[in-house]
């Protein structure tokens, strides 16, 4: 049985037109997945009981199950899906007092990447997830949301690498931004990655206009090799030509992410070699303190050593942003899902 929200529009079209039925209803069937939140082909009281069943024979549109849920006071919520195969990948819904209805998604079962304070390389990679698998996520989100309230930004910054699974990827945000589906911006999408340059010219290429975010983490080749082992076989430089590409091709902004790490990587020398690193680019540098995982011996900075640490980056012409902190108690925050529950 097909896992239907592997299938695009146009796939949907072509399986009713091989059987001889109207191509409109893929529009219907689309409409109450995502518009109306239907949990199963009988809740699509538009389309007639046989055809209801017929569709009910061939796919099924749920992937995984909701093994757990966890809600925060500051709003935000984390779940643990359950895959087929019994694998399980996290994913997070964050609100704000904005209106802003923000989907932090995974794009694999763990990660090959070995980020040396992420618990979501902990365990490796399992496997890349599929596009449907990627969509679902988002589903699963929006129902945790009432009827009036809408998802209105993903995040492409939980579990795995996502440039690792691109294609999948961008399979699944057709749907999340096309208008006959969730319809969020393309504007307000962001995938973030590890760097890995080839993966973002293919980016540029596809000409999505989403948002790239870069997690650089250290000024030099030195300091990143020993956080992110990565960056062995890539290097900095490499990164930030990619990088300087996209901006080219596409005119969006890069955000350049940086976890501080207590008495790491947040000294005011690292903060000047970051300047002298960045200087001149139309980029974001989004500052992250550290949030704690159990099993990783490293800690946050202290609030002053952060503010410190962004004033010299300021000073030095930089845009800088300190990320606001949201999710760290239910382990839903920055550098804190896993392919587990913890």
């Amino acid at each position: 049985m097909q896992h239907l929200l592997n299938l695009t529009h146009d796939d949907l079209k072509a399986w009713f037109a091989e059987r001889g039925l109207k191509a409109f209803h893929a529009g219907q069937v689309r409409r109450w997945l995502f518009g109306k939140r239907a949990g199963g082909f009988d809740e699509m009281t538009e389309l007639g009981r046989p055809l209801r069943s017929r569709l009910a024979e061939y796919f099924r549109i749920w992937a995984t199950t909701v093994a757990a849920v966890e809600a925060a006071d500051d709003g935000s919520e984390k779940l643990l899906l359950e895959l087929d195969d019994g694998h399980r990948v996290e994913c997070v819904l964050l609100s704000d007092d904005r209106g802003h209805r923000t989907a932090c998604i995974s794009t694999q079962v763990g990660c090959a990447m070995g980020c040396a304070f992420c618990a979501s390389g902990l365990g490796g990679l399992a496997r890349n997830l599929t596009a449907g698998e990627i969509v679902e996520q988002l589903l699963r989100l929006q129902r945790h949301l009432p009827g009036d309230e809408r998802l209105s930004r993903v995040v492409v910054m939980g579990v795995g690498e996502p440039l690792s699974n691109l294609d999948r990827l961008l399979a699944a945000l057709d749907s999340a931004t096309a208008a006959d589906a969730l319809g969020i911006s393309a504007r307000r999408v962001t995938i973030s990655t590890v760097g890995l340059p080839e993966g973002i010219r293919r980016l540029a290429e596809a000409d999505c206009r989403y948002h790239l975010a870069v997690s650089l983490h250290a000024p030099d080749d030195d300091l990143r090799n020993r956080l992110v082992p990565a960056n062995r076989k890539i290097g900095i430089a490499a990164i930030l030509a990619a990088a300087d590409d996209y901006f080219a091709a596409t005119g969006r902004r890069v955000t350049y992410e940086y976890v501080l790490l207590g008495s790491v990587n947040d000294r005011p020398l690292d903060a000047r070699r970051l300047v002298d690193l960045l200087k001149g680019r139309t980029a974001l540098i989004n500052l992250i303190p550290y949030n704690l995982v159990a099993e990783l011996p490293f800690q946050t900075p202290a609030a002053e050593t952060s503010a410190r640490f962004a004033e010299i980056l300021q000073q030095g012409g930089l845009t800088v942003k300190i990320r606001h902190r949201k999710g760290n108690r239910i382990g839903a925050a920055c550098g804190q899902l896993r392919r587990s529950h913890a």
